[in-house]
Parts: C-alpha cells; sequence; structure tokens
C-alpha cells in the first residue's frame, strides 16, 4: 500500500519502510511524526482513493532517522554595466525519516519507532552525530586524537593550534554552537576559518562516514 503525502510544500509517494530526506520539522532522532496530509492512497484492492484535496482521517506515520541538511546553493546576480554584484548561499535544514505505516481512514497505528535514530545519535556514527554538548577537553579521550587533519583547511600547524585549545576530537567540532565557534575564532590563531571553512560542518560529514573534503581536495589537485 502506498499513499501520497504533501509536507513543506512537496508531495511524496511514499510506501511501509521507505527512507526519505523531507524538509526540517520540530522532532528529533528517534521520535515518531505522523502525516495527515494524504493526497492518495493505492495498492490495496480497488482503485486507488483520491482525495479532495485530502483524504480525511489517512495519515502515515514515520520514525525520525536524523537531522541533516541539503547542498550548499549559490544564487549569483550580477548586474551589467551597473558594478553590481550580489552572491548569496543557503543549505536547506532537512531530516531523514523511515515510513513506518500507511493508514486508511479508522485504521490506528500499531507501529513504534524501533530507536535507530536515537543509537546513531549517541554514537555520532550515521551523520546525526553526538548529542554530547561542545566542551574543550584537557587530553584526548582514551589517550588518542582523532585525525583532523583530515578537514579541509586543517594543516599540522593548525591541528596543533585546536589541540591548545583543547579540541581533540570531530564530535567536539560537530557540536560547537554558534556562541562556541565565536569564542574559538576570537583567538589569534584560528582565526575566522571555522564558520568560514564549515569545520564544524566537515566533522559532522566525517562522524557520518563521508570521505574528508581534504583529501578529496588532494586528489583532485593530484590528477
Amino acid at each position: 500500500m502506498y499513499a501520497v503525502i504533501k509536507t513543506g510544500g512537496k508531495q511524496y509517494r511514499v510506501s511501509k519502510n521507505d527512507i526519505l530526506s523531507i524538509e526540517r520539522l520540530d522532532a528529533k532522532p528517534g521520535d515518531a511524526v505522523s502525516f495527515d496530509q494524504v493526497l492518495m492512497l493505492g495498492g490495496a484492492s480497488g482503485a486507488p482513493t483520491i482525495g479532495k484535496p485530502l483524504i480525511a482521517g489517512a495519515k502515515v506515520t514515520a520514525e525520525v532517522l536524523e537531522l541533516n541538511r541539503g547542498p550548499k546553493l549559490i544564487a549569483f546576480k550580477k548586474r551589467r554595466r551597473k558594478n553590481s554584484r550580489r552572491k548569496k548561499g543557503h543549505r536547506q535544514d532537512l531530516i531523514k525519516v523511515r515510513i513506518m505505516e500507511v493508514l486508511a481512514s479508522g485504521q490506528s497505528a500499531t507501529v513504534k519507532p524501533t530507536g535507530v535514530g536515537v543509537k546513531a545519535s549517541v554514537s555520532g556514527g550515521t551523520g546525526a552525530h553526538s548529542t554530547r554538548a561542545f566542551a574543550p577537553l584537557k587530553s584526548a579521550e582514551g589517550g588518542k586524537a582523532d585525525d583532523l587533519s583530515l578537514i579541509g583547511g586543517v594543516g599540522p600547524k593548525m591541528e596543533a593550534e585546536l589541540h591548545a585549545a583543547g579540541i581533540f576530537h570531530f564530535w567536539q567540532l560537530a557540536n560547537m554552537k554558534p556562541a562556541d565557534i565565536a569564542k574559538l575564532e576570537a583567538t589569534g590563531a584560528i582565526g575566522p576559518r571555522v564558520s568560514r571553512e564549515e569545520w564544524n560542518e566537515q566533522a559532522r560529514e566525517l562522524l557520518a562516514g563521508k570521505p574528508p573534503r581534504a583529501k578529496t581536495d588532494r586528489d583532485r589537485s593530484d590528477a
């Protein structure tokens, strides 16, 4: 059985166990969310049911797996012979969900969240990254620091400066809030590079198992 739902101004065709990324909702990993804007139901016996515009009582339930962001989009506008240029970047906040059930009118939800999103958030293993609050450390946890040079823009000297600031692990950079970033950038050695070069976003990507941007950039330059 499938359904066509509407959320975030877009329409999606979904079935049980489908995984999709949609615009951010007010939810966190492990939460159950429901979509009651169901435009069509199909796949069962008989012809598909089409709403006018919605199907009363129908809904789709889903489990939140992780919070992430879409690719960076650049909007550039130039006015010829006017010395006018405008450049703006944007990354859409997204949420990844797994469809649990497609429910017709009168049906009640029976499937509960599995907790996969919560486990991933605690371990920092799938892009939801760690839920630990940022804090500088006196030394690396377990006696071994992460290889911060995998972050684009961090060389041996900058890695030493980060260690001096109490930053040894990707989860620390990944969970820095704007106030933490501003405090770190206020030091003369670091400067405005954390936000400019997206160090915290790169750390989230590394925690999610994505290839490091630094290595990708080096491979391109060697080609």
